[in-house]
């Protein structure tokens, strides 16, 4: 059963998106994923998703807020439902 985990942090000041994030992603169990909400793009979270065994799908709107769906690398169910909650999601 795919499960999304929802995440906001756009209202933290840095590190604290971050640290939540990738705590949050570590928790992850199969066939979950992460949707993370952030006001801006969260560059500097990639490399450590990419270093932790994570892939992610990042959404942007018109205004700069963001959405990042992630899952672990080699789970395919929850790859699958995140990209297309991805797909379908109405940015701002």
């Amino acid at each position: 059963m795919v499960r999304e985990q929802q995440l906001d942090v756009s209202g933290m000041e840095p590190p604290d998106p971050m640290v939540r994030t990738l705590a949050a992603a570590a928790k992850l169990e199969a066939g979950s994923y992460l949707r993370m909400t952030h006001r801006r793009e969260p560059c500097m979270l990639f490399d450590h998703l990419d270093e932790r065994g994570f892939s992610y799908d990042l959404r942007s709107g018109d205004n700069g807020q963001c959405l990042v769906f992630i899952w672990r690398s080699d789970d395919s169910e929850a790859e699958t439902a995140a990209k297309e909650s991805a797909a379908n999601f109405e940015l701002w």
